[in-house]
């Protein structure tokens, strides 16, 4: 079963798009009950400077496993078109070496140029993957573009020089000798597994994209890498749930953005990632989702927004997201010691409104409630000591693990139904 490949661009290139590699709609041959995606992160912006001829090997870390996988690639924020000459994938074999790997095609064929602001899925390709494993897609890029990319990957991706051509179906390291702590082009991975029962998807800011996770105190020798909440939360998921109720995990956190669109102090790096403004790429074209853990907030109060402001957003977000058929749980907004006596008084309106029934008066499914796990009960406004990541803000990687052990599986279980979007 073939998948048709799939372009998502912005209204200015839609024609491009479709002259470039094709579309399918929605519901195309392809989607159905045994795909769902076990990897993703959010393009947020663009690579600092150009790729010109080379290959690109991005390592990303499965929560689910299966007899094939699918990939997204994404040229959402990139300068221009980016042609992709040859692309694998393979499992990680540690660093940038890999111990095998596999042809990716895109509609049948070797190549495919994406547009600015346009994406495509590949055909499906047979491997075999494991739960909490890595799997690394590698991408020759011909001529010069400055590609998408998600900025926090919180670990060593790779690339060959520029000028080096096609390395992508290198099992070695050796041509690899460049790293970047970005994840370019990749948002996205699909496992096929008959077994698994949904996708989870976090959906927030940095507390959702990792920040603090690489933080496991003084003299911590633990790599880093990996140990996100809901990284944990995904090995807590294969650990503890019946294999009749797996799940897969698909984070899409964005460091800085907001659930509201404009909040007075914010940045513009983060103008048109808010909440809503991403909901259909970063949440909803994902396959197989059954819930969303929205943990949103904490930068619209830091940038000025008020309760109404940010519960309006909510609203919008969570009507949407249901529509669609899939469970939504919330999470009251997180402390931080610099809000201000205003922000901290709207902090609580939003955590009465989430509570509300245990599921914000039934506008949403149900309440995770992260506060009163980071909280300092002495000081409630910040985050307990031993939880922090030393900002005040994050939690590192024992109040990660804390989050994750705090989610109720069984709330996750029972989302759903399954949400199928595209091919």
């Amino acid at each position: 079963m073939r998948p048709p490949c799939r372009i998502a661009v912005l209204a200015a290139v839609s024609v491009l798009a479709v002259a470039t590699v094709g579309a399918s709609a929605p519901g195309a041959a392809g989607s159905g009950p045994a795909w769902f995606t076990s990897w993703a992160q959010s393009q947020d912006g663009r690579a600092d400077g150009p790729v010109t001829g080379q290959t690109l090997r991005m390592i990303t870390r499965l929560s689910q496993g299966g007899d094939a996988v699918r990939v997204r690639l994404q040229n959402t924020f990139g300068a221009g078109p980016l042609t992709v000459g040859h692309a694998t994938a393979g499992p990680g074999a540690g660093g940038a070496a890999v111990t095998t790997t596999r042809e990716l095609t895109f509609a049948g064929r070797r190549a495919v140029t994406i547009p600015v602001g346009g994406e495509v899925w590949s055909d499906e390709t047979k491997l075999v993957t494991r739960p909490d494993t890595n799997l690394a897609v590698s991408m020759s890029v011909e001529g010069a573009a400055v590609p998408g990319r998600h900025g926090t990957a919180l670990r060593d991706n790779y690339l060959t020089e520029p000028g080096s051509g096609d390395h992508a179906a290198d099992a070695g390291a050796a041509a690899f000798t460049r790293t970047v702590g970005a994840t370019y082009v990749v948002s996205a991975v699909d496992v096929h597994n008959t077994a698994l029962k949904g996708t989870v998807v976090p959906f927030g800011s940095s507390v959702v994209d990792g920040v603090g996770s690489t933080n496991c105190g003084p003299g911590c020798t633990r790599p880093g890498a990996d140990r996100r909440w809901t990284d944990d939360l995904a090995r807590r998921i294969v650990a503890e749930l019946p294999a009749s109720a797996q799940l897969a995990v698909a984070n899409a956190g964005v460091s800085g953005t907001t659930s509201a669109k404009t909040c007075p102090a914010a940045p513009p790096s983060v103008a048109g990632l808010d909440a809503a403004s991403r909901l259909d790429r970063d949440v909803l074209a994902l396959h197989g989702v059954t819930a969303v853990i929205y943990y949103y907030g904490t930068n619209d109060l830091a940038y000025g927004c008020d309760g109404t402001t940010i519960l309006e957003s909510y609203r919008e977000v969570f009507r949407r997201v249901r529509a669609a058929g899939i469970a939504v749980h919330v999470t009251p907004s997180t402390p931080r010691p610099g809000y201000t006596d205003q922000a901290n008084l709207a902090r609580h309106e939003i955590a009465l409104y989430v509570k509300r029934g245990n599921g914000c008066g039934g506008a949403c499914s149900g309440v995770v409630d992260f506060d009163e796990v980071l909280k300092d009960p002495l000081k409630p406004n910040s985050i307990l000591p031993a939880y922090d990541n030393g900002d005040g803000v994050h939690a590192n990687a024992a109040g990660q693990q804390a989050l994750a052990d705090f989610v109720p599986l069984a709330l996750l279980a029972r989302s759903g139904p399954v949400r199928h979007t595209m091919g």
